[in-house]
């Protein structure tokens, strides 16, 4: 009789002992995993090499707001290119950049007028890469999340000029882990770029 109480109470100290350790590697996991998943979001937008993406643009300052459509395709930093969908009268331009070579193809446009008039979308601050770039060079770059997304935040400076400076919010869906939003606030005046990512492919 002692021996099989002796035995049960040995048996019920093993499971006990087993189960502790089972819920303390779980939890354990659980929250190494939520930190390491968040990382690895960030980490794998640092590391894009390639892209497609069909964006909203919406370009706001103190005398209007302009709207656009414009289908990017990103394959390297020296190969990449830009074609405007929407407004129709500038549909079909194209900003191709070979190289050192940056080209504007549109037969029917005066295409001098439209870097005159349309500077932001002649310009690479609009694409993801840009980001990017802004996020690694920048030593205070950052990032915070909440349930549903991840914001990154990086400071840079157009053409490397220290008096034109601007900050860039990138929002990522975290069940897809992919770009939703990236906004532009320059510090020096009140424009402002929202770029909404209607469809983006990560190659």
């Amino acid at each position: 009789m002692k021996k099989k109480t002796f035995f049960l109470f040995t048996i019920i100290i093993f499971l006990i002992i087993l189960i502790s350790i089972f819920y303390i590697n779980t939890s354990k996991k659980t929250k190494i995993g939520h930190t390491n998943n968040s990382q690895e979001i960030v980490e794998n937008i640092l590391n894009i090499s390639s892209y497609n993406a069909t964006i909203d643009v919406k370009v706001v300052s103190n005398k209007n707001e302009n709207k656009y459509i414009i289908k990017q395709e990103y394959k390297s930093k020296d190969s990449n290119s830009q074609e405007v969908i929407e407004p129709s009268n500038i549909a079909g331009t194209k900003i191709i950049k070979e190289g050192n070579k940056l080209t504007l193809e549109n037969s029917r446009l005066d295409l001098s007028s439209i870097i005159e008039d349309y500077q932001y979308i002649s310009s690479n601050d609009l694409d993801l890469s840009s980001f990017i770039e802004d996020y690694k060079n920048d030593s205070k770059a950052n990032y915070e999340e909440n349930q549903n997304e991840i914001k990154m935040y990086a400071v840079g400076n157009t053409n490397n000029n220290s008096n034109s400076k601007y900050k860039k919010t990138l929002y990522i869906d975290k069940k897809t882990n992919l770009p939703t939003q990236l906004e532009i606030e320059w510090t020096n005046k009140n424009n402002k770029v929202y770029i909404l990512y209607n469809e983006v492919e990560i190659k």
